[in-house]
């Protein structure tokens, strides 16, 4: 086990070392003039591998549809790497797509962990890179410096946490709240962070914040603590697969209050996790709802469902298709597979009409956009409000 792990981190190593050299310098797409290639690095194993495999389905479709045209006379071809919901995966994953199958961009990964393991090596390349869903603000703006490669296609956690913050004090006026944490996520973080700060500013109190880690199973004692304080709303900003656990585990103690997350819950998974039962009076912000009556949001949900066997579009599938019409459109006004010209066409998008809301970045390249909040009815996700920025 050791000697491979010394030959994974010599490889990763040799690998930076020639993509630091420059190996993209000359990219266009790869050797076939008919085509384009773009790299999708995503999580399709692992822990959060629902999200990674709703992306590209989204990807698919978005695929499917532009190259029945294509981009002046050229179709994109995608090269998809699995990062295994891990972050040293994905950059590894970053690395080997842009040294070796020479992508002019990469969309990936879904969370923000695995998209900031990237950064550095799209950065040192000029090679753009696109997440769908990854919400940390220091994914495109860390120390006072803008990642120009960097572009997202979702609203960012401060944006996010402050919705709900509201939602909270307003809509459900809960005048106390309690927050429990994925420590090991800087999603989970930057959310909470953004949710304390803007409930408090509300006159709301945080009574009780714990905290757990990614894979635990049991959160009997945190629950009971926090059940201890009598909060009137808790905020929880994790993942499906530890979310699921701790709400079936909450209902199970009596807890009954309202209990909310974001985006991070939107998986399919999380209902055979929770049970429709224990997420009744439970919400989330999101990025779109399938039941927006919007014509463009609604051509999308035929679309998905005709080529997924009727399956319904959660936000991962849409930001998915969204990341790669964003990119297909920048590469078009480029008029170049150069991913230095692409950069800048990424760079200067305003006003595009996507499924997920009208795009236009701001100076940190961060989009301009809606958000929903969405409630969960035995099982279901419905429609609750939307909310401008």
């Amino acid at each position: 086990m050791k000697k491979r792990k010394l030959a994974g981190i010599f490889m990763s190593l040799m690998l930076a070392a020639g993509v630091m050299a420059g190996c993209n310098s000359s990219n266009t797409g790869g050797g076939d003039s008919s085509t384009i290639k773009i790299g999708a690095n995503l999580e399709l194993s692992g822990g959060v591998a629902s999200y990674g495999q709703s992306i590209e389905e989204g990807i698919q479709l978005a695929l499917e549809e532009i190259n029945k045209e294509g981009i002046d006379g050229k179709k994109l071809e995608l090269v998809k790497y699995d990062n295994k919901s891990d972050a040293a995966e994905a950059t590894n994953g970053a690395i080997r797509l842009i040294s070796q199958d020479k992508v002019v961009a990469i969309i990936g990964a879904a969370t923000s962990t695995n998209t900031l393991a990237q950064v550095e090596i799209a950065q040192n390349n000029k090679t753009p890179l696109l997440t769908p869903t990854g919400t940390n603000p220091t994914i495109t703006f860390n120390n006072d410096t803008l990642n120009d490669f960097i572009f997202r296609t979702c609203f960012i956690d401060p944006f996010q946490g402050t919705v709900a913050a509201n939602f909270a004090s307003k809509d459900i006026q809960a005048k106390n709240a309690a927050i429990i944490i994925d420590n090991s996520s800087d999603y989970a973080k930057g959310l909470a962070s953004a949710f304390k700060l803007a409930y408090e500013a509300n006159g709301g109190e945080i009574i009780a914040e714990e905290a757990y880690v990614a894979k635990d199973t049991d959160f009997n004692a945190i629950l009971t603590n926090i059940k201890s304080k009598n909060p009137e709303f808790i905020f929880l900003p994790g993942y499906y697969e530890e979310v699921g656990l701790i709400i079936k585990q909450a209902r199970a103690l009596g807890i009954d209050v309202p209990i909310m997350g974001g985006d991070g819950w939107d998986s399919p998974k999380l209902v055979e996790i929770a049970g429709a039962d224990p997420l009744n009076n439970t919400f989330i912000t999101n990025h779109y709802s399938s039941g927006d009556s919007d014509s463009k949001v609604q051509d999308f949900v035929q679309a998905f469902e005709d080529k997924n066997n009727g399956k319904s579009p959660d936000a991962f599938n849409a930001l998915g298709y969204d990341s790669v019409y964003f990119l297909a459109d920048a590469i078009k006004r480029a008029g170049s597979a150069d991913p230095e010209k692409i950069q800048k066409a990424l760079a200067e998008t305003d006003g595009l009409a996507l499924v997920s809301g009208s795009l236009k970045l701001d100076e940190n390249h961060d989009p301009i956009k809606s958000a929903v909040i969405l409630e969960y009815k035995d099982g279901k996700q419905e429609f609750n409000t939307k909310v401008n920025p």
